[in-house]
């Protein structure tokens, strides 16, 4: 309920200032229409009351409810039964009765869509009815150029002032949509890409490998014995543990890396543009900066890394060969006493033809 409230808060809020400003103007547009008319004084305290004093009550109404969203929607329909009155009002005066018509139409479409319109045609009806019931029903078919001119700022400056509440709101709707897209990509613990993004980017940083011929390598990370760190520890310091990994990881890699938690307590680096002594420098560099990490509230902790290095070959037809390389690198580098890292069998072989230690 506090979340629908919150909501319908902000759609009073984005209401209130056109609405104040587009009444306060319309008032400018009808008074010219309405004082030939010789009205009673009271039809002008209630003309100055809809234009400068009905923003505001509508707003403080909508406010204070507890469903602040619903009554903003009666709070429209009633600027459209306003809307209305004062055209029938004016004998509908053809320019100021179609700006009102159409201002109010604008509206309840931007709002509410065929739904809305509807109930405000409905609502339009309604004050019609009244003003007909009130002063009997008339037309006045012609419009002087006091009134014409009268029109001018409304016409200008009310589409203006539309587009600029609809420009903000477009970007504003656009930079949620990146956040809710960057967010549904990464692991919310760490930042980095979640298993299924990094999967996705690994299989196009492998075809662009292919395609482009340039070095790309393949790294797979994982912490040593991380469940005994949660066991020991708890699972409050080992989310802390993870968090200062991936903060070493980024601090290690250029933007253009990808890194992503590829499961609970292992992580992937895809680094483009990097021969396999580069990358395997990087991770060294990573893993002796973890070895040196202590955590406040238990300076016994230690952890370190098993890595897993695998550059891209001309003999990978796809994406997974590439990653099970990396994979038989990081088994390897557990198995043999973790704490280290080791590279894939194919690239060893390559070093080994090639004359490289």
């Amino acid at each position: 309920m506090n979340t629908q409230r919150g909501k319908g808060l902000s759609f009073s809020r984005r209401i209130y200032v056109p609405r104040t400003f587009g009444l306060g103007i319309g008032c400018l547009c009808v008074m010219p229409a309405l004082y030939p008319l010789n009205m009673p004084t009271w039809i002008w305290v209630l003309f100055l009351a809809s234009g400068f004093v009905w923003p505001h009550l509508a707003y403080l109404r909508s406010s204070r409810s507890p469903y602040p969203y619903r009554a903003e929607r009666r709070n429209i329909l009633m600027d459209s039964v306003l809307g209305g009155f004062w055209a029938a009002t004016l004998q509908f005066n053809p320019l100021p009765a179609i700006i009102i018509v159409s201002m109010m139409t604008m509206n309840n479409v931007a709002v509410g869509g065929a739904k809305m319109l509807l109930r405000g045609l409905v609502a339009q009806c309604v004050g019609i009815a009244i003003s007909w019931l009130m002063f009997g029903i008339a037309f006045n078919p012609e419009t002087t150029s006091i009134q014409l001119y009268s029109c001018l700022p409304i016409l200008i400056l009310y589409p203006f002032t539309v587009g600029i509440i609809s420009y903000r709101m477009a970007t504003t709707l656009a930079a949620h949509k990146r956040a809710f897209s960057a967010l549904s990509r990464t692991d919310s613990l760490t930042g980095l890409l979640n298993h299924g993004s990094w999967k996705d980017l690994l299989q196009l940083s492998f075809h662009t490998c292919k395609h482009t011929h340039v070095d790309a390598t393949l790294a797979l990370i994982d912490i040593d014995h991380f469940k005994r760190i949660n066991d020991t520890y708890g699972h409050i310091v080992g989310d802390s543990v993870l968090r200062q990994f991936s903060i070493a990881l980024k601090d290690n890699l250029r933007a253009e890396d990808l890194a992503g938690r590829y499961g609970g307590d292992e992580f992937c680096v895809i680094l483009p543009n990097r021969s396999l002594a580069q990358t395997q420098e990087i991770m060294e560099r990573l893993r002796h900066r973890c070895c040196d990490f202590r955590y406040p509230d238990a300076p016994e902790l230690r952890f370190s890394l098993s890595i897993g290095l695998a550059s891209c070959q001309a003999v990978f037809t796809d994406a997974s060969m590439w990653l099970n390389e990396a994979d038989k690198a990081l088994y390897i580098a557990k198995n043999t006493g973790r704490n280290k890292i080791s590279i894939g069998s194919g690239d060893l072989l390559a070093n080994t033809v090639l004359g490289e230690p």
